[in-house]
């Protein structure tokens, strides 16, 4: 019979390793505990289980650390000034804005190799620092289990350098098991049950940015996530950031993120139930949308609202207008960079993405009654529905 995982065993293992038992929040142990109850529950072999704790060690080894960063340097006095973000619903051309942005030599991005090896400080790292390595190494290993994500994801290959979503900065707070912290663990990705709290949240991402920043040659932060849910913590945390938020067609993002997540789970985990898939994603965005429609924060004037189709056509000049909202300047330098990555980073380079609204069909939604129950939004924002197949 397989041994179970022992949160409290794992808990002693860090604190044992790393001569550390500051986890810098005292709920912590309470929300690992979940964490461990629903790796149990897997039913994972031994083999799965060794590397369950294997992830949970370094997890929990990494957050002692980077604690321990935040008294012994003055991290926390590093002020993150007017931060732009990036949000909307999945598979909405986030990832590529945010991308744009990354390139301008003015701005910073979190990168994955700072976020799955935060201490110490990037800052104060030498030359001989192997984190990049390890973080290549990593992302090496997840496209080759996953080698159908880089179709939907093409970024993938940026490897260790690449840009991860706000929402990674909370992998070690065991609020989210996202595939790029747990990708060695035989399991799905964990969509909800994990204990969150919006306003602690922002406090962990805020802790990265400035560990990032500290001792580094000052630029502006560029960042990417879904942060339709917690717009008023957003802002509470960052009162002087913007944000810009891309809309598409609704229809089109369910079907789009349907096949995107298959894609990831089926090399993580085995063969995917499409049709359970399909309905559990479109109510995902139909959850999505509803809070769109209903949330007073969406009409934050710190927000700029942008049509997806608008983006496509224009990608540069919606950067722009977006620094101009901002109250920043898109440079010619910063603006040569990003039409030159779009020139050099052709979004079917390692295959084309294939998706079809049938995934809806196939599960009894009619695509005109859809359409129909999106009007709404779309009428809000302007956005046209999109017909693809």
């Amino acid at each position: 019979m397989t041994q179970k995982l022992d949160a409290t065993a794992l808990l002693a293992r860090a604190q044992d390793e790393t001569g550390l038992d500051d986890y810098g929040d005292p709920t912590l142990p309470e929300r690992f505990a979940v964490a461990v109850e629903h790796l149990n529950a897997l039913g994972m072999d031994e083999d799965g289980h060794r590397r369950a704790a294997d992830v949970c060690h370094w997890l929990l080894t990494t957050r002692l650390e980077f604690f321990e960063d935040r008294t012994r340097f003055p991290i926390a006095d590093e002020v993150i000034d007017r931060p732009m973000f990036v949000t909307g619903e999945p598979r909405s051309g986030t990832t590529l804005m945010h991308a744009l942005m990354s390139v301008d030599p003015d701005a910073r991005a979190l990168r994955f190799w700072e976020v799955m090896y935060p201490s110490p400080p990037p800052g104060r790292a030498g030359p001989d620092d192997r984190r990049r390595a390890l973080a290549d190494a990593d992302w090496r290993e997840i496209n080759t289990m996953v080698p159908k994500w880089l179709h939907s994801h093409p970024y993938n290959d940026m490897l260790g350098d690449g840009l991860p979503e706000d929402e990674r900065t909370w992998a070690f707070d065991f609020r989210v098991m996202t595939p790029t912290a747990w990708w060695r663990v035989p399991m799905q990705t964990v969509v909800g049950g994990l204990p969150t709290d919006a306003v602690a949240q922002y406090r962990i991402h805020k802790a990265m940015l400035q560990q990032f920043q500290y001792q580094r040659p000052r630029k502006y932060w560029v960042l990417k996530g879904f942060h339709g849910f917690r717009l008023t913590e957003l802002f509470d945390a960052y009162p002087d950031a913007s944000l810009v938020w891309l809309h598409r067609d609704p229809v089109q993002v369910a079907a789009s993120r349907t096949m995107m997540m298959a894609d990831i789970l089926e090399g993580l985990a085995g063969p995917v139930d499409l049709r359970a898939a399909a309905k559990m994603h479109l109510e995902l965005t139909r959850a999505g949308i509803a809070n769109t429609m209903t949330s007073a924060a969406v009409n934050d004037p710190r927000i700029r609202h942008v049509r997806y189709t608008d983006f496509v056509a224009e990608p540069v000049a919606t950067v722009r207008d977006y620094y101009t909202f901002a109250g920043r300047t898109l440079t010619a330098e910063a603006e040569a960079s990003m039409r030159d990555y779009l020139a050099s980073n052709k979004g079917d380079r390692h295959g084309k993405f294939r998706y079809s609204t049938s995934l809806l069909t196939d599960i009894g939604e009619d695509l005109q009654a859809l359409h129909e129950e999106f009007r709404p939004f779309r009428e809000r924002f302007g956005v046209e529905i999109e017909n693809r197949d």
